[in-house]
């Protein structure tokens, strides 16, 4: 009896492609451009993770720790 293997597709969190899951060295994206696009967006600060404000460290003080 041959067994049924589905194979698990996910929609790539940037462009909205259907991408295979396995053997898909970019997970969860489609591709390595829409991977990078990701990251720039994190670098540029585009995206957040919402939390309590943090209060900027003066230099001076950095320098007794």
């Amino acid at each position: 009896m041959t067994a049924k293997v589905e194979v698990l597709k996910v929609r790539c969190p940037r462009c909205g492609a259907r991408v295979s899951w396995a053997g898909n060295e970019n997970r969860p994206f489609c591709s390595e451009k829409c991977r990078l696009i990701d990251l720039g967006r994190w670098a540029d600060e585009e995206y957040s993770i919402a939390g309590q404000p943090v209060m900027p460290v003066d230099e001076e003080d950095s320098e007794s720790y």
